[in-house]
């Protein structure tokens, strides 16, 4: 008998549960009830997005290139084991090959938060060797904004 009514309860409120969600998605929201942070916004109100850094060389470096694109890939943990960040950014006249430029950045310049794919990203630094014998710049400054 203890089951059966432990077993009743549960599907009430279970059904209650249902029942509450789907009623919920049935209103719609009055514009004037609606939080004015939470509101849509019309086209003409929505903000610009925030301009992405340029990075700069700086004049007494030699070897330096500057990049700017699309994050494509991220290796946040480097197999080595220095800390370092690897970023590879879409963008003009690439370093690595065409169109794709790789870029170490070391721990003191990594950022709080790695980028992630799609993320806009500059970087400016030395172009050296890589590990795998791939040119790459070893970035001196870095720009990152997120999608």
């Amino acid at each position: 008998m203890s089951k059966l009514l432990l077993l009743i309860v549960i599907a009430g409120l279970a059904g209650g549960w249902v029942w509450s969600k789907a009623a919920s998605e049935l209103v719609t929201p009055d514009a004037r009830a609606t939080p004015r942070g939470d509101a849509p916004r019309r086209p003409s109100e929505r903000r610009a997005p925030r301009r992405l850094g340029t990075s700069r060389c700086p004049n007494d470096l030699t070897g330096c290139r500057s990049v700017h694109g699309r994050v494509l890939f991220v290796e946040s943990v480097d197999p080595d084991g220095d800390g370092d960040l690897h970023v590879v950014v879409s963008g003009a006249g690439g370093v690595t090959g065409p169109g794709i430029t790789s870029v170490d950045v070391s721990p003191r310049l990594r950022p709080r938060r790695d980028p992630r794919i799609g993320d806009r990203f500059s970087a400016a630094g030395q172009v050296q060797r890589g590990s795998f014998g791939q040119s790459q710049i070893h970035a001196v400054e870095i720009h990152v904004r997120r999608r």
